[in-house]
């Protein structure tokens, strides 16, 4: 049963192309400028013909989901994540804030599995965010992957981590987003209690993309049954009034290196962080 199991989450990624529904950057252009000239199309048509995707050809799985920024955590935002599998333990993911051609590159994650988040120095736990919540809650989705399908996948990220960064501050639900990407990047966070999302956001994905939250809820209670105690679940904790007590599968291992907020400063020109 497995074995079928995995050759259908095979067959669904390979002819899954966008996923679902569409999601266009805002006001539907990229970033203010001028219109690309000819030359630069002809230049672009001729590398896609010419050179090699190199790393970008190992991007396989998409996956939508959300993030806080663990220092302003009012700060919520969709992501869309092209992600490689580099293997059984570590996959590297590219951000959009869409998913057609004219989306935004907002940011980055890492994704480890429980095996190397145990490895970490203490210091390095308060950038990795736990992403049990995010997968019971049925919150993080593969467009256009069938549900069983789907739920194999999400099977094997069970007990992992994110390390997430924002390059681009693209739009929280309904407010206006940056034009081009400023500041810093903003450190990302993920929800581990109901209550904490802002509910319209995910209500409107589902709407747009043709996703249902709640079922997807139900469809992965049993994986509850696999889940270990995360770090930084509880990172959060007291920011979020609306806020409820945990569901099955998502609770806090109690360590605080996890819930520390990192603070940052410059060093002889080397960005440097530490917990506080």
């Amino acid at each position: 049963m497995r074995v079928v199991v995995m050759i259908a989450v095979s067959a669904a990624l390979a002819a899954s192309a966008c996923g679902g529904g569409n999601t266009d950057p805002q006001r539907g252009q990229t970033a203010p400028g001028s219109r690309v000239t000819a030359k630069t199309a002809t230049l672009e048509s001729a590398a896609n013909l010419i050179q090699s995707k190199g790393p970008i050809s190992k991007v396989s799985l998409y996956l939508d989901g959300f993030h806080a920024a663990k220092d302003d955590p009012k700060m919520q935002m969709e992501a869309h994540h092209y992600c490689n599998q580099a293997n059984e333990d570590f996959s590297q993911c590219v951000l959009f804030d869409g998913n057609t051609s004219e989306s935004r590159l907002m940011g980055i994650e890492y994704i480890i599995s429980a095996k190397l988040y145990d490895t970490l120095p203490e210091d390095e736990k308060a950038y990795w965010h736990p992403h049990n919540f995010e997968i019971l809650s049925g919150q993080l989705r593969l467009p256009g992957v069938p549900d069983i399908a789907e739920k194999e996948a999400l099977r094997g990220k069970m007990n992992s981590y994110g390390k997430t960064w924002h390059t681009w501050m693209t739009g929280m639900h309904g407010m206006k987003s940056d034009d081009l990407p400023l500041g810093p990047p903003k450190l990302q966070w993920s929800f581990n209690h109901d209550g904490e999302e802002a509910p319209a956001m995910v209500t409107d994905r589902d709407k747009r993309m043709g996703l249902d939250t709640a079922k997807a809820r139900q469809d992965r209670a049993d994986l509850a049954a696999t889940a270990r105690p995360q770090g930084g679940v509880n990172a959060l904790a007291g920011l979020f009034p609306n806020a409820r007590t945990a569901m099955a599968g998502v609770t806090d291992n109690g360590d605080p290196a996890a819930r520390a907020m990192p603070t940052f400063g410059m060093k002889n020109g080397i960005a440097t962080a530490s917990g506080k």
